[in-house]
This record gives C-alpha cells, sequence and structure tokens, in this order.
C-alpha cells in the first residue's frame, strides 16, 4: 500500500510542479500574480470554483456527519447549495458589474472603495482572517489525521499536517493564482473518481439505496429523519446553515475572487449551473459512505471510521488513489484560501505594486504557517469548524450586499463598526465566554438578523433624511 502511495504521490508531486513552472508569469503585477490576468473562462471557472468550494471538509467530513447525525446533513449542504446556486446567478450579476469598475484584488478593497473608508475595508479583513482559518486548517487537519491513522508507523499527525503546508507555501509562491486554478481541475477530476469509487462499493455493499436504508433503520432509525439521533439538525441550524452558505460566494473571498475575474456574465451562467450538478454528484456519494459506516462502524472514531472505509475496506490501488485526492482537495483547496488571505491583504494595502506582491506574499506564508497551528489545535469535528468559518463570514453579508446593491454606501458611516462588534461578540460565543444563543436564537442567525435590520434601517433613514440625499 505504502509503495503504491509513493508511485501515485510522485507522480502528482511532478504535475503540479509542471503545472506551477508552466503557469508562472514573468509579469510580477498583482493582476497576474493574485487574480491570474481577471480573465476567467466558464470551463476553468467551474473547475475552480468546484474545487474551492467542494473540499476536504465534504469528502472527509460529510461521510462522518451522515454517520454521526443521519440523512439530514442532506438537507443541511444539497438544499443550501442548491439555494447558493440561485443566489450565484441573482447577485454575480451585479457584484461583477460593480467590481469590474475599478480593478479588483479583493472583497476588503473592493468595500473600501465602496465605503469610500479605509475602516470597512479592515473590518472585512479582519473578519475573513478570522473566520478563514478554521476552514483553511480544516483541509490540513483532515488528511494529517487520515494519513497518521492510515500509516501510523510513518510520521507523526504534525510532521505530515507540515509536509502539507509546506508544499503548499511552495506552490501557490511559485506558481500563483493561475497555477492553483489548473490544479484545481486535476483536483476536482480526482476527487469524483475517488468519491464515486468509494461510494459505490459502499452501496454495493448493501445491494442497493432501498436495502441500505434497511440496514441504517435495523441500527438508529433515528438517522433516518431530523433532527437526527443529536439533535442537531433543528429548523435553526438548517435556516442558519442555507443562509451562510448561499452567502458564501460574496462573504468568502476565495470563491468572490473567482466571480469576479470571470470574463463575462455569460461564464457566470454557465459556471453557476455546472457547480448545481456537481454539488449534486459530490454530496450523494459522501452519503452512502456515511450510511455505510452507521451500520458497520456506529461506534469508531472519524479516523478510525475514514481509515476502514477509504483505505482497509478498499483495495491498495484504490486507498492510494483516494489518499492522493484528499492531499489534492487539501493543498488546492487551502491554497485558494491562503491566496484568498493575500489578495485581501493586498487590497487594502496602497503603495508601488512590486512591493505589494512581496507583502502579499509574505502574508501568504504567515496565513500558512498561522492555519497550521490551528490545525494541530483543533478538534476533529470537520464540518462543524467548517459551518463555523461559514457561520462568521456570513455577518459580513449586510456589509457586503450594501456595497453591492446600494449606490450611497458611503453614507452608512455606522455600519462597517456594528459589523466589526457582531464580529468579536459571535467571537466571544464561541468561546464559550457569553451564552451562545439570544432569547433561544442561535447567536450567528441573532447577530445577522440584528445587523440587517440596523442596515435596512440606516438606508431607510439615508431615503428619508432630505439633508442627505
Amino acid at each position: 500500500m505504502l509503495g503504491t502511495l509513493a508511485i501515485i504521490g510522485a507522480i502528482y508531486i511532478c504535475v503540479l510542479g509542471y503545472l506551477a513552472y508552466s503557469t508562472k508569469s514573468k509579469e510580477k503585477s498583482s493582476l497576474h500574480y493574485l487574480m491570474a490576468g481577471s480573465n476567467l473562462g466558464a470551463l476553468l471557472g467551474f473547475f475552480t470554483f468546484a474545487a474551492t468550494l467542494f473540499s476536504t471538509f465534504t469528502l472527509l467530513g460529510m461521510p462522518d456527519f451522515f454517520r454521526v447525525h443521519g440523512i439530514g446533513a442532506w438537507i443541511f449542504l444539497m438544499f443550501s447549495d442548491a439555494v447558493m446556486v440561485f443566489g450565484l446567478i441573482w447577485i454575480g450579476y451585479s457584484f461583477r458589474k460593480r467590481a469590474r469598475k475599478t480593478t479588483y484584488y479583493g472583497m476588503a478593497g473592493f468595500l473600501q472603495d465602496q465605503y469610500r473608508s479605509k475602516f470597512a475595508g479592515y473590518v472585512a479583513f479582519i473578519g475573513v482572517f478570522i473566520f478563514l482559518l478554521p476552514y483553511i486548517a480544516i483541509q490540513i487537519r483532515g488528511v494529517a489525521i487520515f494519513l497518521h491513522a492510515t500509516f501510523p508507523d510513518v510520521l507523526p499527525m504534525w510532521l505530515w499536517a507540515t509536509a502539507i503546508v509546506a508544499i503548499m507555501i511552495i506552490y501557490s509562491e511559485v506558481g500563483g493564482l493561475k497555477a492553483i486554478m489548473y490544479s484545481d481541475v486535476m483536483q476536482g477530476i480526482l476527487l469524483l473518481i475517488a468519491i464515486w469509487i468509494v461510494g459505490m462499493n459502499c452501496l454495493n455493499h448493501f445491494g442497493g439505496i432501498k436495502a441500505m436504508f434497511e440496514e441504517v433503520e435495523k441500527v438508529n432509525d433515528a438517522l433516518l429523519s431530523v433532527p437526527g439521533p443529536n439533535g442537531l439538525f433543528n429548523f435553526q441550524f438548517l435556516l442558519g446553515s442555507m443562509i451562510a452558505i448561499t452567502l458564501l460566494p460574496y462573504t468568502q473571498p476565495q470563491v468572490s475572487t473567482r466571480i469576479a475575474i470571470l470574463k463575462d456574465v455569460r461564464s457566470l451562467h454557465r459556471m453557476a449551473v455546472g457547480i448545481g450538478f456537481f454539488a449534486f454528484l459530490v454530496i450523494l456519494p459522501t452519503a452512502f459512505m456515511g450510511m455505510y459506516g452507521a451500520v458497520l462502524y456506529p461506534e469508531a472514531s472519524t479516523s478510525e471510521f475514514l481509515n476502514k472505509t477509504f483505505v482497509a475496506d478498499q483495495s491498495s490501488i484504490i486507498g492510494a488513489i483516494v489518499m492522493i485526492g484528499l492531499i489534492a482537495a487539501a493543498i488546492s483547496t487551502s491554497d485558494s484560501q491562503l491566496f484568498a488571505l493575500g489578495g485581501e491583504l493586498r487590497s487594502v494595502l496602497h503603495g508601488e505594486d512590486k512591493k505589494m506582491v512581496t507583502i502579499a506574499r509574505i502574508g501568504i506564508a504567515i496565513f500558512a504557517i498561522s492555519s497550521l497551528i490551528f490545525a494541530l489545535l483543533s478538534s476533529d469535528e470537520l464540518v462543524l469548524l467548517a459551518r463555523t468559518s461559514f457561520a462568521g463570514t456570513s455577518l459580513l453579508a449586510p456589509l457586503i450586499m450594501t456595497g453591492i446593491f446600494f449606490p450611497s454606501a458611503h453614507k452608512l458611516k455606522w455600519l462597517p463598526l456594528l459589523t466589526l462588534i457582531a464580529i468579536f461578540v459571535f467571537v466571544l460565543s464561541l468561546l464559550g465566554l457569553i451564552p451562545n444563543t439570544v432569547l433561544a436564537v442561535r447567536m450567528d442567525l441573532a447577530l445577522l438578523g440584528i445587523l440587517t435590520i440596523c442596515c435596512l434601517s440606516l438606508i431607510l433613514y439615508q431615503y428619508k433624511s432630505p439633508t442627505l440625499n
């Protein structure tokens, strides 16, 4: 098994090196290094968007989520992704129209321009930095614990994680965003191949979908309904998840960047339709894996379940392909997110462009090391960590949507400050320093509702105030 992995892994590393070298641009500007020239076509846009959106948390986290919490995980992610596709088409047109009026380097810089305030940009950068780190960390940790569980005597978990981060830093520093996007094509193909081979093997174990559900019902019938055996999938959790995931293309910069650099609206529409189809293809087999684990490995730890399902119960070749697919997903997605943070840092800075690119590169390395530390200290609840990231960045939505749709956003001086306060309160609730509910409402939903009401009130005041219109 280890020998097969080494051979396939060497091929993968060689392909990565070729992509990084062949796409390396002689042009050292921010536009080429961080934004890939801002001329992204529909096909490449589809692959890079899909690879960024469906990552290690999907391949490793969702099977375990189905296994532990039940079939309601389908509502959590698949239904939310379907709604997100409509939001991508509806909001994407207006966002691109406004963002393309100037050179786009990141959402933080975009908001600086719309609000005519550096503070608004700093708030956006702080928000994505705090809540994107957990998302990057789960890519690293997810693969590291999987590799350590598979080869416990080869390397400790922290060394697996460090090796992954080292590859990410080298690859991103050499190739830039264009190299990452081309590797996304390879990652998307590997992800689909690996997830469907394993998923179908799990389904074939039962002899079909009907037989699978019958076996699950015998083990724990609560897995086949909401809110699930642990009561997780209540209305507030599902509503909050849907809102956060629907807003994700604009509140998480690794995704909004890809929308902004699409070459035209037709590319946006084609990409959105493709993403909806891809979501179905990716999430369905994770349900088969989760139900497989619920029947065969109901008491196993996360790492034990993943190791048995993806490696021990598969042939050595399939196991090796799955592991390379996981590594590809982790590297490609994390690179995209680190690059997004670098772009956000560049977008709030002003000065000579070459110097700003150097600062962004240093920032990417610092963000990568910070993510490694977080990965080593975080828990194994990959999906819940991802959802925390979605929920946290969703607090930026009123600020971002106002910047997109309200021409006089610069008059709403209080909105950036209110957003920063909301982020601070949510972090305190996550740390357990204050309650995580407000009048029985989840803190993320309560804060998002309060921000939305305040935002609409400020806009209404601007329209009604004769001195400010």
